[in-house]
């Protein structure tokens, strides 16, 4: 399945750090940034989510939620979380049901060793659950500032 802007969002509820769930029906009538990234305390996604969580106050102001996602277990996105002092939900989705649904989990390529895994992306999901605007096979920097000025156009 391969979503484009003005779809409806699929909807999702799973486990996240600290013991919550995550639910995209709990965060209708907001917007959403939604980022899938492949692995916890990984370079690339630890500057991903670092720069996300630097802007929280700003995506807040744009009346924006974050929640980031990946296939990592809550333990996983416990100890992530706790490490960066990350301010934002972060879904666990270990079954890839939902990175399936958004068309995330993909067939990926390393020294010509082919594997599954997460093509990192970005959602921005507008108050009634369409999606406003998709980033894909993201490049970390400056990634954040480019979501914040969509969200905050929208």
């Amino acid at each position: 399945m391969f979503l484009n802007e003005g779809d409806s969002a699929p909807d999702f509820a799973l486990p996240g750090a600290g013991g919550e769930t995550v639910s995209l029906a709990a965060l209708k009538g907001r917007k959403v940034v939604l980022y899938f990234y492949p692995k916890d305390d990984t370079s690339g996604c630890t500057r991903e989510a670092v720069e996300f969580n630097a802007l929280r106050d700003k995506f807040a102001r744009a009346k924006t939620v974050l929640v980031g996602m990946s296939p990592d277990p809550v333990k996983s996105h416990d100890k992530f979380r706790d490490k960066y002092e990350l301010a934002f939900p972060l879904a666990s989705d270990e079954t890839k049901r939902t990175l399936s649904a958004y068309g995330v989990w993909v067939e990926k390529s390393m020294y010509g060793r082919k594997y599954m895994g997460v093509e990192r992306s970005t959602f921005l999901i507008d108050a009634t659950g369409k999606i406003a605007k998709i980033w894909r096979k993201v490049k970390v920097p400056g990634h954040a500032e480019e979501v914040l000025k969509a969200a905050e156009g929208i």
